[in-house]
């Protein structure tokens, strides 16, 4: 098949209503105001696809979202971003998922969520596994954020991309309903690129250290794990025993971390496309996520690939 598209991202595609700075102890205040209290774009899927189409590639979204006021909120970001949303599949009945993010002043967060929004109802239905091969990567956006796209979902839509010789790349979030590795173990033998942060990947592995956490993936078949480790930047290891740790920017103050990860797995699949080596991928993908985390929104941050060559211009330089 032609290869429409650079990057095909499946997963979530919502709201986010970051609520920032938020104090811990919020639920002890009568009335809080705050600075500001804003809506954007948010969900792990269309947050990798807003900034790799910034970043200068095709992208291809899909994702499922309700015929409402939000949903079509989200359309008119693809159109203005654009991302071919042809794979996005609005429903009657369903109300488009919002997430009011909780941001405190050191740019932490908590999500508050619509059990019964989109993002809880999209399922293996809602992915056109016919148009999967329309892109040189599939990104599977974030493991356990649709939890009605469970292994044999994933294992669908995996096998789809590795028929057609497709690059696969995958994030994810913590396990919402006590699912284990084994629970997805054959779907990450399909993986070349994992994106887990550290505190997910130990809670899924059992383990604390990098090298055991890692090895532990790699078991499963993974071609290379790629553990975000926050201010320390990244920790990579392949198939091959090779390891690589890769810091991130330094001086960076965080005012809010929403979507971080997404921009870093978007800044290292741009990378993996434009052919860098393994280095470069991770290079460029700390310093994409060093941009999103100094803006509020997880999407606002990265606006232009300009912005993210100076940027790393100013990392190399600190080395």
């Amino acid at each position: 098949m032609e290869k429409k598209l650079d990057v095909i991202c499946v997963g979530a595609a919502i709201v986010d209503i970051p609520l920032q700075p938020v104090s811990r102890d919020i639920f002890d205040i009568e009335s809080c105001p705050l600075e500001q209290i804003s809506m954007t774009i948010g969900g792990d899927a269309i947050n990798e696809a807003t900034v790799m189409s910034r970043l200068g590639h095709k992208i291809g979204l899909m994702s499922m979202v309700g015929k409402d006021a939000v949903g079509n909120f989200i359309i008119e970001h693809c159109e203005k971003n654009g991302i071919d949303y042809s794979g996005v599949k609005m429903k009657e009945g369903i109300d488009t998922s919002i997430n009011v993010g909780l941001v405190t002043h050191d740019g932490e967060r908590t999500f508050v969520t619509n059990r019964n929004g989109s993002l809880w109802k999209m399922t293996i239905d809602d992915v056109d596994l016919d148009r999967i091969p329309e892109a040189k990567i599939l990104s599977m956006a974030s493991i356990f954020n649709n939890q009605l796209i469970d292994c044999d979902a994933l294992v669908k839509i995996f096998k789809a991309a590795k028929e057609n010789g497709m690059i696969i790349c995958a994030d994810m979030i913590k396990a919402r309903l006590g699912e284990t590795l084994d629970d997805i173990r054959e779907a990450l033998s399909y993986v070349d690129y994992f994106f887990p942060n550290y505190d997910e990947a130990c809670m899924m592995t059992g383990k604390t250290e990098l090298e055991d956490v890692a090895d532990v993936f790699m078991d499963c078949g993974i071609s290379h794990v790629v553990i975000k480790t926050g201010k320390r930047g990244c920790y990579i290891k392949s198939q091959d025993g090779s390891v690589l740790e890769v810091p991130a920017v330094k001086g960076i103050t965080a005012i809010d971390t929403i979507g971080a990860g997404d921009n870093f797995a978007s800044g290292f699949i741009t990378a993996v496309l434009e052919g860098k080596s393994l280095k470069e991928c991770a290079e460029f993908a700390n310093v994409t996520a060093s941009i999103s985390v100094q803006s509020i929104g997880a999407t606002t941050g990265v606006r232009n690939r300009q912005q993210v060559e100076e940027r790393l211009k100013e990392y190399y330089a600190q080395q």
